[in-house]
């Protein structure tokens, strides 16, 4: 099976598999995307250990940031500027907090429609019996 680009994975929106990437001694680890943050011009991609990794306790993610090597190939690195990770996780829970109420409002608009359908068809029936009602 051939070992997919990761940041081509990271990039594609309907990517489910996990994120390989490989650490110093080649060993593959694989990763949960959570998100893709833009922020000031760059990219970052918050990524959750599948497996136990050392140093990441199991509610956290790694930071990384999109960059490019020697020959211009786009690579990831993980961050290591604590305010940078700070500014990042930010964006990230802000981007969280408007998904939540997005889905919030439509759920209440849905709800709304879905009363008002139910308020037509029950005067519907009302006024179904009244006439049936009248013409015994």
């Amino acid at each position: 099976m051939e070992e997919k680009n990761p940041i081509e994975c990271l990039l594609d929106v309907d990517n489910s598999d996990p994120i390989v990437l490989y650490d110093e001694n080649d060993k593959p680890i694989k990763f949960e995307q959570v998100a893709l943050i833009p922020h000031k011009d760059e990219l970052y991609a918050m990524l959750k250990p599948i497996d136990k990794l050392d140093g990441v306790a199991d509610d956290e993610a790694v930071i990384f940031h999109f960059e490019e090597d020697e020959s211009g190939a786009q690579v990831l690195s993980v961050l290591g500027d604590d305010q940078l990770i700070d500014e990042i996780f930010a964006i990230y829970l802000d981007l969280v907090k408007e998904e939540e109420k997005a889905i919030t409002e439509k759920s209440q608009k849905s709800s709304k429609t879905a009363s008002k359908s139910a308020k037509k068809d029950d005067s519907k029936k009302s006024e179904t019996k009244k006439s049936t009602k009248s013409t015994k």
